[in-house]
């Protein structure tokens, strides 16, 4: 009966191991290829680059700190409501103010924000886009439609989703795109980021991206695209008008020998390509674009 038992808690050992051999194969497979929101998700995606990576750990410093301080202050509060209840017989203090506390809950706050001032200013600093890079690309939000151009290789294209009823069984709802913006893998990259009509946002979280597209102006800002073949998406997170929701960012990392050949037949398969005027409209329903009158 004991040989019996243990046989079987040997049993279910290995196929527990064997289950979270499993678990951790597809995890790390699936966040490998492609970063993008996975259902229930409550945290923020993978990130990638160093801008992420410094952004997600002043986020998780920032958490700690913000339960830290709602804990004290809930503890604070039940305290006073039990201890200062009221009750038969007994006299209130007449104490109006106390100097070392007043002192304390001043200069403690001061000190908790100077502690996240310090690594707050470094990922400033950080993201200023004076910073040496090595390819730039310029962005153009339309209705609805994402306009990318490679200054230096005289390369331009347009983005659009691809319909539900067109999907393909590796692409994803609601996030791929015909044509996406391709870069080649552990680039830094500098992004110039306009709009051709209302306002609308370059926001690719996996990357740390996050700018505003507007008529008129160019915003700037630049990421590292870590190593490795991999898909980052993401959707404008500015409501631009009736389908706001059909314009979502995929990125495509290549190796840099696949990024090349991709960039040769780019500039054949775009060559006639007439860039995006202001004065058009993308429709879905069709995936056309008409000029506004």
């Amino acid at each position: 009966m004991r040989k019996k038992f243990q046989a079987l808690l040997t049993k279910w050992d290995k196929s527990i191991k064997s289950l979270w051999s499993f678990i951790i194969l597809f995890s790390f497979s699936s966040s490998t290829f492609a970063s993008e929101p996975k259902p229930w998700q409550m945290d923020l995606q993978e990130p990638s680059g160093i801008i992420a990576e410094k952004a997600t750990d002043l986020h998780n410093f920032l958490l700690v700190v913000i339960t830290l301080i709602s804990v004290f202050v809930l503890g604070l509060l039940i305290y006073v409501c039990i201890k200062f209840r009221e009750k038969p017989g007994v006299k209130p203090s007449k104490t109006s103010h106390n100097t070392i506390i007043e002192i304390i809950w001043t200069v403690v706050p001061v000190l908790i924000l100077v502690v996240i001032a310090v690594p707050s200013f470094k990922l400033l600093y950080l993201t200023e886009a004076d910073k040496p890079v090595d390819m730039v690309v310029k962005v153009s939000g339309a209705q609805w439609y994402w306009n990318y151009e490679y200054p230096d290789e005289d390369l331009s294209f347009d983005s659009y989703i691809i319909a539900e009823e067109d999907l393909k069984d590796n692409q994803k709802r609601m996030l791929d795109v015909d044509n996406p913006l391709v870069v080649p893998e552990g680039t830094r990259i500098k992004f110039l980021i306009t709009g051709n009509d209302v306002m609308h946002s370059f926001f690719v979280p996996s990357l740390a991206l996050q700018v505003y597209s507007i008529a008129g102006r160019i915003n700037e800002i630049w990421t590292e695209v870590p190593l490795g073949k991999k898909k980052y998406y993401g959707q404008c997170n500015q409501i631009c008008g009736v389908n706001h929701a059909y314009m979502p960012i995929v990125i495509q990392a290549l190796p840099k020998d696949e990024y090349e050949q991709w960039l040769k037949e780019a500039k054949v398969k775009f060559a006639n390509k007439i860039k995006s005027s202001p004065n058009k409209l993308a429709f879905l329903e069709k995936k056309e674009v008409r000029e506004i009158k």
